[in-house]
């Protein structure tokens, strides 16, 4: 029995077989086009391309193991969150989404602090309105497109658009939910305080469901587009953050991960809906019923080396990766990066800004220093970002005795001892680190029943497969630079504004 998972990412749809055993058989990627920014902050998709992307890697992945739709057992779903897609009446896309790291809504979210309060909608959402949040982005459509607006009969996430396309049904997970600032996280239900002060119509919302729950079945349409079966069961799945800890089996109070993907993720498991008071980390509902996670957000922590990767022009044309290219060139500079700091804001900042107009700044530069200089300025940049929101799990009492890496900041040797250091603490990585997708497929699996609960699937197929001690000498200079780094926001934000 095989269980598929599928990730719709910011750069690419990426499909995902296991066996009951949790152990990978095969994996395909179809990338995205690339994001539309026509202005600074905006950041927009083709939902069809999602739905393209989706059937090219399921396919691939089917092919690529010699399987038949019929051998999938279930499927299930996991992609980015926060992003704005809006159907018409026929199910037609009505404009290209608003994804989560679109930060036009900066008027739309003091728009909702001025009508409910912000101390009332933390206490409402257990978030404060931020650009990024779906409901924000759907505020800016009614207010700027009036026309787009009156089309509006269907509003969901980019994984849950993709379920519709394969199933049918209009369905989400409390997970994913909890990002759209509409939905009560501590009742797990749709807030009708936040919909009805705001004049949201909650006919326009999926129906909400538990990460493990089977939703819906592989329609013809969906048969047709990626080689499964009709009637395959398809199961809530949750947003990229969530699904990416129950792959690392971050489902239980006590271990934390660090992702570093395209953002970068500190993500806490907890037994119940803690709360920042100054909302600097979003309290969301977990994929695992009953539960709540703390989560710290980086807006631009892989994307700030890959913006480096290309500002340089590095490429892939002599077979050698650029990446690890660049972090050669870095590992050859000290711990410290002989004064050279990195301020990631490059699409705003959430933890523990909470500032759209954030921006990112290299400082410290001298004639002596080189390109290893910057690359290694940029990742301990990204690291000291993700310090910021664990030591805000500190003061908010949340458990943290053990660090689980994951994303691409987990496979870079390099990456993971500056992490090491600059957390001040040993860390762990899983020797299965398949993202979110790995997450979707263990969901699928409880919701078919290969695992009675998603505690016993992570017990079952998680396993560390090595720990990175911390150097007593980097832990010192980190240490230090984190306290400079710590300076360069309130330094700069008068200019940022």
């Amino acid at each position: 029995m095989y269980i598929l998972g599928i990730d719709v990412g910011t750069g690419g749809t990426r499909a995902l077989v296991i066996d009951e055993r949790g152990k990978l058989v095969a994996s395909a990627t179809e990338e995205h086009r690339a994001f539309a920014s026509p202005q600074i902050g905006w950041a927009e998709q083709d939902p069809a391309d999602w739905w393209r992307a989706t059937g090219l890697a399921v396919r691939k992945a089917l092919s690529s193991a010699d399987l038949a739709g019929d051998s999938i057992a279930c499927v299930g779903l996991s992609g980015q969150m926060h992003g704005a897609v809006m159907l018409d009446a026929a199910g037609d896309v009505v404009r290209p989404a608003l994804i989560w790291c679109d930060v036009r809504t900066e008027k739309q979210s003091n728009d909702i602090h001025a009508k409910i309060g912000k101390s009332q909608v933390i206490q409402l959402t257990c978030n404060p309105a931020l650009p990024n949040f779906t409901l924000t982005k759907l505020l800016w459509v009614r207010e700027n497109e009036p026309e787009n607006w009156k089309r509006v009969r269907s509003v969901m996430l980019p994984k849950d658009y993709v379920r519709f396309r394969l199933s049918g049904e209009r369905a989400i997970d409390v997970a994913d939910a909890s990002g759209t600032l509409m939905l009560d996280v501590a009742k797990r239900r749709w807030s009708r305080e936040v919909l009805n002060a705001l004049e949201i119509d909650a006919s326009l919302l999926p129906k909400l469901y538990e990460s493990p729950d089977v939703c819906g079945r592989i329609s013809g349409e969906g048969a047709a587009a990626t080689g499964l079966n009709a009637g395959t069961p398809v199961v809530a799945g949750a947003g990229d953050q969530a699904a990416g800890a129950v792959g690392l089996g971050i489902v239980a109070p006590g271990t934390v991960s660090a992702t570093i993907g395209t953002s970068g993720v500190v993500f806490a498991s907890t037994d119940r809906p803690a709360l920042d008071p100054k909302g600097r980390l979003h309290t969301f509902c977990h994929a695992v019923p009953g539960r709540w996670h703390v989560m710290g957000v980086t807006q631009a922590a892989g994307l700030s080396l890959r913006w480096l990767r290309d500002l340089f022009g590095e490429s892939s044309l002599d077979g050698a990766d650029p990446y690890e290219r660049m972090t050669a060139e870095a590992a050859k500079t000290p711990a410290g990066s002989d004064g050279v700091l990195w301020a990631p804001y490059l699409m705003g900042e959430r933890a523990p800004h909470l500032d759209p107009n954030a921006r990112g700044a290299l400082l410290g530069l001298a004639a002596s220093h080189n390109r290893g200089h910057v690359v290694r300025a940029v990742l301990e940049g990204v690291a000291f970002s993700l310090k910021d929101s664990l030591s805000i799990l500190e003061e908010m009492g949340v458990p943290a005795q053990k660090i689980r890496l994951g994303g691409g900041g987990a496979r870079s040797p390099l990456w993971r001892q500056i992490q090491a250091n600059a957390y001040g603490s040993e860390v762990e990585i899983p020797r299965t680190e398949e993202g979110a997708a790995y997450g979707a497929a263990i969901l699928a699996g409880v919701g078919v029943g290969i695992w009675p609960s998603v505690d016993a699937a992570c017990s079952a197929v998680v396993e560390i497969a090595h720990r990175v001690a911390t150097r007593a000498d980097g832990v010192a200079i980190m240490k230090t630079r984190y306290s400079e780094y710590k300076k360069i926001y309130p330094a700069l934000k008068s200019i940022f504004n």
